[in-house]
């Protein structure tokens, strides 16, 4: 049984920064892969960015590339986001996601992971 918890969410201006992290319980090494989505209101929930666990490998979606930075603290278990250059379309609920599955591309799809956090808010102001 895996549990992830996100934190850091807040509400920062244009240009500003921030750090969410997610916090992951259960096996030390009970995914391939851990990711961040989004999802604005009336918007579907999108791929932001995600690292695979065995590698350190990361791949992430245009919007937030040479923004968003991906990381994780293995002796923590947790995994960081790192938010720079935010932009009001920035603004969304962050969920963190893991994938307990082997797969042959990266995944990038909702339905591709198995495990989600509860979502923290990230608002970015004009």
């Amino acid at each position: 049984q895996v549990q992830l918890v996100e934190s850091g969410g807040g509400l920062v201006q244009a240009g500003g920064s921030l750090r969410l992290s997610c916090a992951a319980s259960g096996r030390a090494f009970g995914a391939y892969v851990t990711g961040w989505f989004r999802q604005a209101p009336g918007k579907e929930r999108e791929f932001v960015t995600a690292i695979r666990w065995s590698t350190g490998g990361t791949y992430a979606a245009d919007s937030v590339k040479g923004r968003f930075t991906i990381s994780t603290d293995n002796a923590k278990n947790t995994v960081y986001l790192q938010m720079n250059s935010l932009k009001p379309e920035d603004t969304a609920v962050y969920y963190c996601a893991a994938r307990s599955r082997a797969f042959s591309n990266y995944p990038r799809g909702v339905s591709e992971y198995d495990y989600w956090g509860q979502g923290t808010q990230v608002t970015v102001s004009s």
